[in-house]
């Protein structure tokens, strides 16, 4: 997928439309799995199917060699971001957002899952910059407005 065509898609994430923004949401994160082509696509796939059985340290392993082969792969951070998230290693998955989002600025599930991460952390006010950012992208997503108002209500 070219830059014209991805540029394309993040203007649909702002529209009115709901299947127009769900057509743009697939679109950028087939692009984003598959930037490395099916080798990093294959490796993802390996690390789900190996958290799916629990075995976390495998998945990371996987993600981790991943990431040393192909260091400017955007998805390899974000998908070893969220085993970090769902397994409470939230600093180090807040460290594999912000990689995200300097290989990727773009990255709305980046932004999401930084703000996630602070708010699991207890800093509210990041959280809530990191959503923010998420719906500067993502201007619709319910989500990023949800935790904001939970942010500041925490403060």
């Amino acid at each position: 997928m070219n830059e014209s065509s991805i540029q394309s898609f993040l203007e649909d994430l702002k529209h009115p439309d709901e299947d127009v923004r769900q057509a743009a949401t697939e679109a950028l994160w087939q692009a984003w799995f598959y930037q490395k082509g099916d080798y990093g696509w294959e490796c993802i796939q390996r690390s789900q199917v190996l958290l799916s059985a629990g075995k976390v340290s495998q998945a990371e392993a996987v993600l981790t060699e991943l990431i040393r082969d192909q260091p400017d792969f955007a998805e390899a951070w974000n998908r070893r971001a969220i085993l970090y998230y769902f397994t409470a290693q939230y600093e180090k998955a807040l460290v594999d957002c912000q990689t995200v989002v300097q290989l990727n600025s773009m990255h709305f599930g980046a932004w999401h899952g930084m703000g996630l991460c602070q708010m699991a952390l207890a800093n509210y006010s990041a959280a809530i910059r990191a959503f923010r950012q998420a719906l500067k992208i993502q201007p619709y997503a319910i989500d990023n407005q949800r935790s904001i108002l939970e942010c500041t209500a925490k403060l």
